[in-house]
């Protein structure tokens, strides 16, 4: 029997898996400096609260609704403010779920969105299982990173339906600027295409400049269909409680919440326990969100101390998010180097090329890994690069 053609030819892993699974069958001590589990790198979490909220009574109640309880959507309104409305809202079961409910409002088969790069390389196989193609579309770095809004609007095609961005951009921590928020609008606007962004790093600012949109809500009446998308995971620090959302705004919101919420109608996938729980997860978020934050500073504070003997070595700037971009003469293509490392340190790190970065001489590394680990990890890769 024949597969879908939308998945992939194979499933063999790729070099740097293969080699990660082998080190740990031979009993290598590994440091992962990619690390993005917020619940494995030793942050405090107010358990006995978070407990509590999964096991009140109201856990056990099943009244759904397409759109999710309209307790938990109030908490999220009341979190985002900026004047967000409950009625705005709908909950989905993961940020990437929200992704495929969008991909099947706005498109048919065939059809594609348009992706800045570099940025998570899950978008082309979510687009993909929904029958789109995701154009990725190079941004351009010049003392920050800029998209180049000439270069998108070249890529519109007649099949294009959506323009997808992150704000702040993962890998990359590129905050979007206002006059860029104006010009994605209204070039969406223009050319008929929604514009989905996705916020789940809004809040880990960090070099992040004066003129940054710190969220999409501050534009109160955009010129085109925006679709906000976050979630617990990155808000709260709690991936495991699979909660996400989709906030709709402007022309055309009503009858574009009205038909997502006949999608999610077919799936009802968001957990009851998950619901009930958010007001006291979201009301628990800050305390969490701090300790990410200082954790994310220390470890800059430890990456610029490490580089300053090293002047070949360099980072990008880190307007927010939980990743690093370090620069590094391309002495050998991105993967290979890090192959090389793990092999020769047992220490793992991600090659720019994963996340379409342009050319050669960057790694990411995570900013969210323990600090010890953290810094033990630079100092096995730094003579090596």
């Amino acid at each position: 029997m024949r597969l879908s053609s939308r998945l992939p030819q194979g499933f063999e892993p790729n070099a740097l898996t293969a080699v990660l699974a082998r080190l740990k069958a031979e009993g290598r001590e590994l440091v992962d400096l990619t690390v993005s589990n917020p619940t494995r790198c030793g942050f405090a979490y107010p358990e006995v609260e978070i407990r509590a909220a999964l096991s009140q009574p109201t856990v056990l109640n099943y009244d759904p609704d397409p759109l999710g309880s309209r307790t938990a959507r109030e908490a999220i309104a009341a979190h985002h403010g900026h004047g967000l409305r409950t009625e705005d809202l709908l909950l989905t079961a993961s940020t990437s779920e929200g992704y495929g409910l969008l991909f099947k409002l706005l498109g048919d088969p065939g059809d594609e969105v348009l992706v800045p790069s570099p940025s998570y390389p899950l978008f082309d196989w979510l687009a993909r299982l929904e029958g789109l193609r995701a154009h990725s579309v190079p941004s351009y770095f010049h003392e920050r990173w800029h998209l180049d809004l000439d270069a998108l609007e070249t890529a519109i095609a007649p099949r294009t339906r959506a323009l997808v961005v992150v704000n702040p951009n993962n890998p990359t921590g590129h905050f979007l600027s206002q006059t860029e928020w104006r010009g994605l609008t209204e070039l969406c606007a223009r050319r008929g295409l929604a514009l989905l962004v996705d916020e789940v790093f809004a809040d880990y600012a960090l070099e992040a400049p004066s003129d940054r949109l710190a969220t999409a809500l501050l534009d109160a009446d955009p010129p085109c269909p925006v679709f906000l998308l976050s979630g617990l995971s990155k808000v709260a620090a709690l991936p495991q409680l699979k909660l996400g959302w989709i906030a709709v705004h402007g022309p055309g919101a009503a009858a574009y919440l009205e038909a997502l919420a006949f999608l999610a109608d077919q799936y009802l996938s968001v957990s009851a326990p998950v619901q009930a729980a958010a007001p006291t997860l979201l009301a628990l978020a800050p305390g969490i969100r701090e300790q990410v934050r200082t954790r994310l500073q220390a470890n800059l504070r430890t990456l610029d101390s490490a580089l300053a003997p090293h002047p070949h070595l360099s980072r990008l700037p880190v307007e927010g998010g939980w990743s690093v971009l370090l620069h590094r003469p391309a002495v050998d293509p991105d993967e290979a180097c890090a192959l090389r490392l793990l092999e020769a340190t047992s220490t793992l790190v991600h090659p720019g090329s994963f996340f379409d970065l342009p050319g050669d001489g960057h790694l990411v590394i995570s900013l969210l890994t323990p600090e010890a680990i953290f810094r033990e990890g630079l100092g096995r890769i730094f003579p090596l690069l």
